[in-house]
């Protein structure tokens, strides 16, 4: 058996060895045989089965499986396998400090990298599968199935392989990340058996039989293709034509697998035609292309960053170059002009260094100005934001999710397991025209009666769903699969009766039909063949729609009674409403008999679940957790709203609410059903308008009865409105798979670890690995320090650069030199950019965060109390600078460092100027640490110790600097008394920071604010088009790709991920799982800045592209 799991596992192709051994493993079928299977699709399937194997159960034989007791116990997965002399000084020193910013820089992306590799190999290995093993149901991570097994799959599932629907219940799959297809298509054994990989299930259940995984399963040949496609043009560029025929008859089985697959579905060769004509160079199909690429929007933090590196990277660029002017104008002026030299032959060398000299100046002025920690600080921000997150409970799959978080100002929550235990118990009953406010002794109920409602309730439940015994004694029993199916098991052990011998007795594979729950249905239906022939139905859902199918009614001796529409207006008044008012979920259980004579048409749905009996009406509890009223008093005191969007009655989802906080007693607000809620929205025509949208939203609290559909126009319309005095950013909590659409639509989609299907999960940007609502506070406090650490560093830094520029302008066109030298800057860079943005990215989060409203997307980056300190600071630390440049010599009574000849050795004088500039950075990188005007700057500065260990050990190597670094350094030792006047001077930066606090923002009016949001109605057409360019463009302009790092982020991954996924199958699981959504948006594969670098853009939390449908 040990050799089937391992054969079956690697399945990377390798010709030689398949064509030695044509039944690997002992299979009685061969991976081509196989291969060619699950390219056919329906009846042309069906019969290719029926004549090869017989019938699936010969297909299982041949796979060495049983479609009942399935593989044995398979321990399978792959493994993973004088002056002239000292001239060279400068050039070194500067070479040296660049590569010290490179290295720490590299070191930083490096480790980020890693915390992203351990949060997507712990989301990999959480990807499991139900399989049946040795007759037992198991649950396999996905890289452990192996060919031969036998699956369950059900609502909800991303199906990580291939194969042979056995027995199925309903079942329908969304095919269009393969097909493109939108419709649903219905699975059966007999009609169209065959399920693929990457494709959703949506409705139903049933059991598979694996036919292939890996690189060979129908996702496996898409990433092959999309593999192979970038690795032959490469290949063409390099080797030329006769590489790749050698490649391609070496590949031969994988080649002729790919062109039937183009061949057979057409949609997939035409989404990767881009790739082709994207690569060629053609402008005429690039521009289609690029047609037909969807704008994505960037986060709130991104969109305020690109404008403000932008603009600081334009001013850098003009001060640079109009210094560099001015010092040559002047060199000029003075030597040939005022001094009337003549330009000498042998005296070009020397003009030709001062020329030089300049531009190194000029060049020191640009790179101080432009802030190229700016994206070190994020992505250090953020990458230690999202590793602390794990520990609160969110786990973030998209980077930039956690920063948006921050700045959300609504959040429409669901109400099942987020605001609720999601432990369901039946606590209110109706039975037999008795209404039993607690559970009713067996005693009292009539034989007939409770053995309907057993048999109604363990049979029409999926079988998968079970209450099995505490895992620790005193605990209360395991609830396993869909809560409110446990609810109703449980009701059935609390009436002395179990459900498991009922199931035993008619199992899955006899079940005559189902009728699955779905959004629309609201409720789930079982047929069984009674032993005289006739069919059984049995049926449950919301109480409200079923009563409506009921024609009967269970009276007190078990016996049907006439169910009029008077008497179902009586039940609501007095059962239904009370029971909802309580907060229960009402469900209503019903029956339905056929007679054998003749046998319905199963397929008219209507028709079957109608003219039923009522057996009982439940009320089913599910407690408020106990943290979540103060977690939503928080929130609202954090300015965010919150919306509870259920799928539950209004009376229940009133109660709910009210118990929670969400809606407050006085308070004008709304709670609306989803068809109120429609016939608001709408016009005549039913359409949506944006209008009517705005007038209901702002007071709505409740949405009850609410289809996926409403979740996502009630999102997309609080999203788009602009309404109020600023745009809202919207978070959404989601566990169902119709979910995806609200969940992808909202700039932050949340969804559940536990109870949440992989669809739900793919289309989120956090995942709630304990579904708590009170998780989602803990993401919003930790957003929000993101946004304000990026704050402290661009508070610190620009106060850094407008001194340093102003210094080395003016001193540059006064003294024909900077004060401060090249290597300096390049010493005062590296404490701006990488230890500053190190120490103050990594300030933790405190409950005062919470206690100040969203900034919102409109809100500036630098406020106008931020503009206060900056400019404050900068001009405490000029007069500083320029009372020491010009007068210093004589305060300190030493040489005047001024117009000193080119190759002079270091004076006392500028080292003084350098010591004091940095020790006033340190000094002033305290006071950075609060942006909104606080007095105590020292206020938790030991609970962050690397910005304690940043500013001593800064300190210390300065010390180091001043007095050993020589002439490298440009700086000479300093005596004690000259160091305590450079730290006197530093420590001055604290009480000026006193002096400007108590300036009142609000009287400098004249200060404007900086890095404001991008507006709505800012860009238009021609710039949305042009989008990808302007950025592209930024990108080139400022160095090191200082605006997009996501995207680099991105292009590293996939390009990582789609390598080590044709290396070995084993982690190709886990790819499949991880880029899943990439396969739904095939038409998203674009192409950046070089033709090799090709990019599966990832379902974007703020991108709404293709995700509607």
């Amino acid at each position: 058996m040990g050799d089937m799991a391992n054969s079956s596992i690697e399945f990377h192709p390798k010709p030689q060895q398949q064509r030695e051994a044509p039944h690997a493993g002992g299979f009685g079928c061969t991976l081509a045989e196989l291969r060619s299977l699950m390219e056919l699709r329906g009846a042309e399937a069906l019969q290719k089965v029926q004549e090869a194997y017989g019938d699936v159960s010969g297909l299982c034989r041949r796979l060495k499986t049983s479609p009942t007791e399935a593989c044995g116990n398979v321990s399978a997965g792959a493994e993973d396998e004088g002056e002239a002399e000292a001239g060279w000084i400068e050039g070194a020193a500067i070479l040296l400090s660049v590569t010290c910013v490179v290295l720490v820089t590299a070191f930083n992306d490096w480790s980020k990298e890693r915390q992203f590799r351990g949060l997507q190999s712990r989301i990999e290995q959480e990807q499991r599968f139900s399989v049946i093993r040795d007759g037992q149901l198991l649950q396999v991570p996905v890289a452990a199935l192996v060919v031969g097994d036998i699956a369950q799959v059900k609502y909800g599932d991303l199906l990580p392989a291939d194969g042979v629907l056995i027995q199925g219940n309903d079942l329908k799959i969304d095919e269009s990340s393969l097909t493109g297809e939108s419709d649903h298509v219905r699975k059966s054994a007999d009609k169209d058996p065959m399920l693929l990989s990457g494709t959703h299930v949506m409705e139903g259940s049933g059991r598979m039989v694996v036919t292939a995984v890996g690189v060979n399963s129908q996702t496996g040949i898409i990433f092959t293709l999309l593999g192979a496609g970038g690795e032959e043009e490469e290949k063409k560029d390099k080797k030329g034509k006769e590489i790749v025929t050698s490649s391609k008859q070496q590949d031969g089985a994988m080649e002729s697998s790919q062109t039937k697959a183009k061949k057979q579905d057409g949609a997939v060769a035409m989404e990767m035609q881009p790739l082709k004509s994207a690569e060629g160079g053609e402008t005429e199909e690039r521009e289609k292309k690029k047609a037909s690429v969807p704008k994505k929007e960037k986060s709130v933090l991104q969109g305020k960053l690109t404008k403000l590196a932008v603009q600081i990277g334009k001013a850098g660029l003009v001060m640079s170059a109009i210094t560099v002017i001015i010092l040559v104008l002047y060199f000029v002026i003075e030597t040939f002009v005022v001094d009337g030299r003549v330009w000498l032959a042998e005296c070009t060398p020397v003009y030709v260094q001062y020329f030089v000299k300049f531009f190194i100046i000029g060049v020191t002025v640009l790179v101080v100005a432009v802030p190229e920690g700016l994206p070190l600080a994020v992505t250090i921000s953020l990458a230690y934001s999202v590793k602390k997150m794990m520990r609160d409970n969110n786990l973030v799959r998209h980077l930039d999710a956690c920063e948006t978080m921050g700045n959300a100002t609504a959040i429409c929550s669901d109400k099942t397991g987020t605001l609720t235990t999601n432990r369901m118990t039946v606590v209110q009953s109706y039975l037999g025209d008795t209404h039993y406010k607690e559970v009713p002794a067996p005693s009292t109920l009539t034989p007939k009666i409770l053995d309907l409602l057993v048999h109604a309730i363990s049979i029409n439940s999926a079988y998968t769903t079970k209450i099995l015994p505490p895992e620790k004694e005193g605990a209360l029993p395991r609830q396993v699969g869909n809560k409110t199916e446990c609810a109703l098991l449980g009701f059935v052990l609390d009436l002395k009766r179990d459900f498991q011998p009922v199931r035993e007795q008619i199992p899955e594979d006899k079940l005559h039909k189902v009728y699955t729950f779905n959004s629309v249905r609201k409720s789930m239906s079982t047929v069984i063949r009674m032993p005289d022939g006739g069919f059984r139905l049995f049926s449950k859902g919301a109480s409200e729609i079923l009563l409506k199918k009921c024609t009967n009614i269970l009276n007190s001796n078990g016996e049907p009674r006439g169910f009029r529409p008077r008497d179902r207006d009586d039940m609501v008044k007095k059962i239904i409403e009370p029971m909802a008012c309580d907060g229960l979920r009402t469900i209503c259980i019903a029956y339905r008999d056929f007679p054998a004579a003749q046998e319905p048409d199963w397929d008219n749905e209507n028709e079957v679940v109608g003219d039923l009996t009522c057996i009982a009406v439940v009320g089913i509890e599910d407690p408020v957790r106990p943290e979540v009223p103060e977690a939503i008093r928080k929130c609202q005191r954090a300015g965010i709203t919150v919306r509870m969007v259920t799928g539950d009655n209004i009376n229940t989802a009133r109660a709910i609410a009210a118990k929670c906080g969400i809606i407050q007693p006085g308070e004008d607000f709304l709670c609306l059903e989803g068809k109120e809620f429609n016939r608001r929205i709408r016009n005549e025509k039913g359409e949506i308008e944006q209008e009517r949208l705005d007038k209901v939203w702002p007071k709505l609290r409740v949405l009850a009865r609410s289809s996926p559909t409403d979740k996502h126009t009630l999102v997309k319309g609080i999203i788009d409105s602009s309404t109020g005095e600023q745009r809202q950013v919207v978070a959404v909590t989601g566990d169902g798979t119709n979910d995806g659409p609200a969940l992808k639509k909202a700039d932050v989609g949340f969804a559940m670890g536990i109870a949440g299907t992989d669809v739900a999960k793919e289309a989120s940007d956090i995942i709630l690995t304990d579904d708590n609502f009170t998780s989602i506070v803990k993401a919003v406090m930790w957003g929000r320090n993101v946004y304000d650490s990026i704050s402290k560093f661009l508070q610190f830094q620009l106060t850094v650069n407008v001194v340093a520029v102003i210094v080395a302008f003016t001193g540059a066109c006064i003294t024909q030199d900077s004060p401060l030298k090249a290597v300096q800057m390049l010493w005062v860079n590296l404490i701006m950019d990488t230890f500053a943005s190190l120490a103050l990215a990594t300030e933790p989060p405190t409950e005062s965060l919470l206690l100040r409203k969203p900034y919102g997307r409109d809100k500036p980056l630098i406020s106008r109390t931020m503009m206060k300190n900056i400019l404050g600071h900068a001009v405490y630390q000029l007069t500083i600078i320029f009372t020491l440049l010009f007068v210093g010599e004589l305060f300190f009574d030493i040489d005047s460092g001024r117009n000193a000849p080119l190759h002079s050795p270091p004076s006392e004088h500028y080292t003084i100027i350098f010591n004091t500039f940095v020790m006033m950075q340190l000094f002033n990188e305290i006071n950075a640490r609060k942006i909104h005007g606080e007095r105590n700057v020292f206020h938790g500065i030991f609970s962050n110790p690397i910005f304690c260990t940043i500013v001593l050990g800064t300190f210390a190597i300065q010390i180091v600097i001043v007095q050993f670094g020589g002439k490298p350094f440009s700086c000479c030792p300093l005596s004690t008394e000259q160091w305590l006047w450079c730290l006197f001077v530093g420590v001055g930066e604290l009480v000026w920071g006193q002096v400007i606090a108590t300036i009142p923002t609000s009287q400098l009016k004249c200060l404007k604010e900086a890095g404001h949001g991008p507006g709505k109605d800012e860009m238009t057409d021609e710039e949305l088009a042009e989008g990808e360019e302007e950025i592209d463009h930024a990108e080139r302009e400022l160095r090191r790709g200082q605006i997009l790092w996501f995207r680099g982020l991105n292009r590293i991954q996939t390009q990582m991920e789609v390598v080590s996924t044709f290396k070995r199958s084993g982690s190709f699981q886990g790819a499949v799982r991880r880029r899943s959504s990439v396969l739904s948006q095939l038409h998203d594969v674009t192409n950046l800045s070089t033709p090799t670098h090709v990019i599966l853009s990832a379902a974007n939390p703020t991108s709404a592209a293709g995700s509607e449908s």
